[in-house]
C-alpha cells in the first residue's frame, strides 16, 4: 500500500480498436525479459517508491525486471507486459505503444513493487521535490519496447490451459470490512507436439495473476528488489523449466503479505523487513500457482477481440491537485466535463481551481475463452467479487450509494483474469459505499481508515466499473472476426 499520496494524475488516449483473429489459425506465443534496474552511484540518487519520502537506494539485492509474453493468431499480435515498478504511468505506456505500431494491442501492468524506483514523483527528498529520474523513464520505455520485439521474435506454437487455486491465508487485509482475494489464476502455455523435443509437451510459459502488495521488505529496506515476486518467478522457473510472467491483480483494500504463518525451515515465524520472509512467502505463492497450473484445463485463446478506450476520472484529492501545481506530478489534467466518456480541454494554470480530471484507460480483452479485465489502479476486492457489506456502515460518507457492478458478474465466462495497475496507476479504487473521509468515521474509529488519501476521489469506483461494463458489452457485441 502506498503510505503517502500517490499519483493518480494520468494522461490517456484512445488505444486499441476492436480486432479479431481467425479461430482456425494456430496460436503462437513468445517470451522475453529485460533488466530495467536503475544505475546507482550517479549524481542523482535513486529514490525508492512507496511508504515515505527520501528513501534512497543503497544497493541491489535482485534486479528490477520487465517481462513480456506476445500472443499471435490470425496474423495479429498482442503483448502482455509486466514491470517490477510501483505503477508505470499511461504516458509511458503510450510511448511504448508508439514504438510498436505492428502490434494491435500492448498491455503494460505494474506489479506495484514498493522496493523499486520512484516512477511517479512523490517519493523524492521532500514534499516539493520530484523523485523521478526522467532519463530512467526513457530507459524503461526503450527497453520494454525492445523486449516486446524480442518476444515476437521468439514465437513458437503453443496450446493453452487455464487453472485456479485458492488460499486466503496467503493474503492479509488490514482495512474493514475484511474482504480478500485469495484466488490465483494461471494460464499455462504448452509447447505443441511439433515444437516439443522428443514428442513431449512441457510448459513453455506460465502467466500468473496474484493479488498482493509486493511490500514484504517494508519501509526500512534500502536495496532495490522485486520483493516476493522475484522468489515466485524463480521458484516456478525451477519447477517447470519455463518462462514466467507475473501479473498483479487485486491489491486494494490493503491486501498485503500475511503475518504469522510464514515460517523458516526451523519453524520460526518470519515478518516484514526480512529478505528470508520475502523468499519464503514468494515460494508459498509459487506452490499455490503450481496447484493451479497442474490442474489447468484446455483453453482457447483465439480469436482476439480488444476494447480499450480513454476514461476521464475527476480528481477530488487535494493532495494530488497540489502536487501537480508544484510540479511534483507532471501528469496533465483536463477540465472535468461531468461525463467520463467525454474528455475535457487541457487545464491551464489559471483554471486550477475548477473541477479537474485525468485521462486513464479501461480495457476488456476477449481472447477466445479467456476474458481479461484491465483496471488502471488498485481495485478493492469488493469490486471484484461483489462481496459488499450489507447494510453499509451508516457512518460512511455514502452508505446508500448504488452498488457498483463487480468484475466477476461482468466477465462473460468462468475463465478470466483481473489485471490491476494495467496501463496506469490512479491509486485506490474504493467502493463508494465504503468511502469514509469525513466524521463520524465508520466502525466507530477515531480516524478514517487508510485508503482515501491515495484515491482520486469517491467517484472513481463508479466510473471505472461503469466503463468496464461498457467495454465488455462492446466486446461481446462484436463479431468474432471483427477487425480482419
Amino acid at each position: 500500500m502506498i503510505r503517502i499520496a500517490t499519483l493518480g494524475l494520468l494522461m490517456g488516449a484512445m488505444v486499441g480498436l476492436p480486432l479479431g483473429a481467425r479461430a482456425d489459425e494456430s496460436l503462437e506465443a513468445g517470451y522475453a525479459e529485460v533488466d530495467i534496474t536503475p544505475a546507482l552511484g550517479g549524481k542523482r540518487p535513486v529514490y525508492l517508491a512507496g511508504y515515505g519520502m527520501n528513501r534512497k537506494a543503497t544497493g541491489v539485492h535482485d534486479p528490477i525486471m520487465a517481462r513480456c509474453v506476445v500472443l499471435k493468431s490470425g496474423g495479429q499480435q498482442i503483448a502482455l507486459v509486466s514491470v517490477d515498478l510501483i505503477g508505470l504511468q499511461l504516458p509511458q505506456v503510450q510511448d511504448i505503444r508508439a514504438k510498436l505500431p505492428q502490434f494491435r494491442y500492448v498491455m503494460v501492468s505494474s506489479t506495484h513493487n514498493h522496493e523499486g524506483p520512484d516512477v511517479i514523483g512523490i517519493w523524492g527528498r521532500g514534499p516539493f521535490h520530484r523523485g523521478v529520474d526522467d532519463d530512467y523513464l526513457t530507459l524503461v520505455v526503450e527497453r520494454v519496447a525492445k523486449a516486446v520485439e524480442q518476444a515476437a521474435g521468439n514465437l513458437i506454437p503453443v496450446t493453452a490451459h487455464f487453472g485456479t487455486a485458492e488460499d486466503e491465508s496467503l493474503v492479509n487485509d488490514s482495512r474493514l470490512p475484511i474482504v480478500k482475494d485469495g484466488v490465483i489464476r494461471v494460464v499455462r502455455l504448452d509447447k505443441t507436439a511439433a515444437a516439443a523435443a522428443g514428442g513431449e509437451t512441457p510448459p513453455a510459459m506460465l502467466l500468473v495473476q496474484w493479488n498482493c502488495h509486493p511490500e514484504a521488505l517494508g519501509s526500512r529496506n534500502r536495496q532495490l528488489t522485486a520483493d516476493f515476486s522475484a522468489s515466485t518467478v524463480a521458484a516456478l522457473k525451477k519447477r517447470y523449466g519455463c518462462d514466467v510472467l507475473y501479473l498483479t491483480g487485486t491489491v486494494g483494500g490493503l491486501l498485503a503479505p500475511p503475518r504469522g504463518n510464514v515460517k523458516d525451515a526451523a519453524g520460526n515465524v518470519l515478518g516484514e523487513g526480512d529478505f528470508e520472509y520475502a523468499r519464503v512467502y514468494g515460494e508459498m505463492v509459487a506452490d499455490l500457482a503450481a496447484q493451479a497450473a497442474d490442474r489447468a484445463e484446455p483453453l482457447s485463446l483465439a480469436p482476439f477481440t480488444i476494447c480499450a478506450k480513454p476514461v476521464a476520472v475527476p480528481v477530488e484529492n487535494a493532495l494530488y491537485r497540489m502536487a501537480r501545481a508544484v510540479g511534483v506530478l507532471k501528469r496533465p489534467a483536463t477540465l472535468w466535463t461531468g461525463d467520463f466518456e467525454r474528455m475535457g480541454e487541457p487545464m491551464k494554470m489559471d483554471q486550477r481551481k475548477l473541477p479537474s480530471a485525468v485521462e486513464t484507460e479501461v480495457a476488456y480483452l476477449r481472447l477466445g475463452e479467456l476474458h481479461v479485465a484491465c483496471i488502471p489502479g488498485e481495485i478493492y476486492p469488493e469490486l471484484v467479487y461483489g462481496k459488499f457489506q450489507e447494510p453499509a456502515d451508516p457512518a460512511a460518507d455514502f452508505p446508500k450509494a448504488p452498488l457498483e457492478p463487480s468484475v466477476a458478474e461482468l466477465m462473460p465466462g468462468p475463465k478470466w483474469l483481473m489485471l490491476g495497475l494495467a496501463n496506469d496507476e490512479i491509486g485506490y479504487i474504493i467502493p463508494r459505499r465504503q468511502w469514509d473521509k469525513h466524521e463520524p468515521y465508520a466502525y466507530g474509529k477515531e480516524h478514517g481508515q487508510y485508503g482515501e488519501i491515495n484515491s482520486c476521489g469517491s467517484l472513481t469506483a463508479p466510473i471505472i466499473m461503469a466503463a468496464l461494463k461498457l467495454r465488455v458489452a462492446e466486446g461481446q457485441a462484436l463479431p468474432a472476426k471483427a477487425g480482419e
